[in-house]
């Protein structure tokens, strides 16, 4: 059974950081390019970031570039997003997802693995 479970999502003012994690299991987990989505209330599920399964090439939307960093450790089947300079705009519940795909598919629906999603609000 496929596992993704996110957590460190919380609340945090304007301008501060927090880190995502994602743990997985029940799959091959170095086999998979991972991502970290988003979606906010009447919004569309968008991609955030997301990090090969070799941790060689990264994708990260417009919106966050220069601000979120993904990282992944294939050693523990984890991987993460440190997200800085928070705005209000990033309020959001984050998703991670596994697939076997490229880092630059923005589509939710190729990726074959959710978790549950944790919520991140920032107060302006």
């Amino acid at each position: 059974q496929v596992q993704l479970v996110e957590s460190g999502g919380g609340l945090v003012q304007a301008g501060g950081s927090l880190r995502l994690s994602c743990a997985a299991s029940g799959i091959i987990f170095s086999s998979h390019t991972m991502g970290w989505f988003r979606q906010a209330p009447g919004k569309e599920r968008e991609v955030v970031a997301a990090v090969s399964w070799r941790n060689t090439r990264k994708y990260y939307g417009d919106s966050v570039k220069g601000r979120f960093a993904i990282s992944r450790d294939n050693a523990v089947n984890t991987v993460y997003l440190q997200m800085s300079s928070l705005k209000a705009e990033d309020t959001a519940v984050y998703y991670c997802a596994a697939g076997r795909v490229d880092v630059t598919t923005t589509r939710p629906d190729e990726y074959a693995y959710w978790g549950q999603g944790t919520q991140v609000t920032v107060s302006s």
